[in-house]
């Protein structure tokens, strides 16, 4: 068992934008197949540039905010509640298209 706090864990860049901060709840030696479970706040305007993981699966859920993101050159909208699975291969992007700042929970599945 393993147990954290999200108020308890240091904010680090995202590596897909360094101006982009999440904060990682689990790692990828914590439970197997698991890449990260993480959750980041992208500021209004700010944007993981687009992106694909041969090795692994990303599911993003909205926690606030208003985004979009693009799967395979086709764009979805992010509003919370939303979930989102990518497939292993698929090329995505995350921008927050949004005036307040955009929540997103996500982990990673190696597959």
């Amino acid at each position: 068992m393993k147990i954290t706090h999200l108020g308890q864990v240091s904010e680090e860049a995202v590596s897909h934008n360094p101006a982009i901060k999440k904060r990682v709840l689990l790692r990828s030696q914590d439970l197997p197949h698991l890449t990260n479970f993480s959750q980041a706040r992208f500021a209004p305007g700010q944007v993981a540039k687009g992106h694909s993981h041969g090795d692994m699966a990303e599911v993003f859920f909205v926690e606030s905010g208003q985004g979009t993101i693009t799967v395979n050159h086709q764009a979805h909208s992010l509003t919370p509640g939303t979930c989102i699975a990518v497939e292993p291969g698929e090329h995505h992007e995350v921008a927050n298209t949004g005036t307040e700042e955009l929540v997103l929970t996500y982990f990673g599945l190696r597959v």
